[in-house]
């Protein structure tokens, strides 16, 4: 499965804001990381990666900028 990576965070809300946006627009997305950032606890070594297709990534960024879950240019 080619993925390519939209956000990387240890914050929870940013993660969940960020899912349910791209949820909403219809654009498939997996949260890599979530199960091995749980077991670290809340030391935040571990972020969570945002993943989505290759082909949906400028839609997405754009969608998240939008919503100001984003600030950065496109990688």
């Amino acid at each position: 499965m080619d993925v390519r990576e939209i956000i990387r965070s240890n914050n929870p809300v940013l993660l969940s804001f960020a899912a349910s946006v791209l949820a909403e627009a219809g654009i498939h997305h997996h949260l890599a990381h979530a199960h091995d950032a749980s077991l670290e606890g809340s030391i935040g070594v571990v972020e969570q990666r945002l993943l989505v297709a290759p082909d949906r990534y400028d839609e997405a960024h754009r969608l998240l900028v939008d919503a100001e879950a984003l600030d950065a240019p496109p990688a």
